[in-house]
C-alpha cells in the first residue's frame, strides 16, 4: 500500500448544488458514519479490486459501498471515472435486495454526471 491513495472519492453534485451521498453520509449516527467513511478511505486504497464484504457491482458500472453496525445495514452507491471514485446516493438497506430505483438514481447521476463533465472539456 503507498502513502498516497491512488483513487479519488468526490461526491456526485447535481445542477443545485445538492450532494446527495454527502446528505445521506451526515444523516447517519455517528457509528455508522465512521464506519462508511472507512470504506471510503478502504476504496480509495484499492480501486477496482475492493471486493465483498466492502464492495459489490450492481448493474452496468454502478457500485455499492457496504457498512453494517449491528443490524443496521447502509450503503452508498458509486461509480469510477479515470481514478475517480464518484459517490452519488446512499440508502438504509431494509431489504435483500437493493432497491432498483436506487440503482436507476444512480446511473442518473452518474450520465448526468459525465455529460456535465464534457461540457466543460
Amino acid at each position: 500500500m503507498s502513502w498516497m491513495a491512488r483513487f479519488v472519492a468526490e461526491f456526485y453534485e447535481r445542477e443545485n448544488g445538492e450532494q446527495p451521498a454527502r446528505e445521506f453520509l451526515l444523516s447517519l449516527d455517528k457509528k455508522m458514519r465512521a464506519k462508511m467513511l472507512m470504506i471510503i478511505g478502504v476504496l480509495q486504497d484499492n480501486g477496482y479490486e475492493l471486493r465483498e464484504p466492502y464492495s459489490k457491482h450492481l448493474s452496468e458500472g454502478i457500485f455499492e459501498l457496504r457498512a453494517q453496525v449491528g443490524s443496521d445495514i447502509s450503503r452508498v452507491l458509486y461509480f469510477y471515472v479515470d481514478q475517480r471514485i464518484v459517490l452519488t446516493n446512499g440508502f438504509i438497506k431494509k431489504t435483500q435486495k437493493t432497491p432498483p430505483q436506487e440503482i436507476e438514481k444512480a446511473k442518473r447521476y452518474r450520465a448526468d454526471y459525465l455529460s456535465r463533465r464534457r461540457e466543460t472539456k
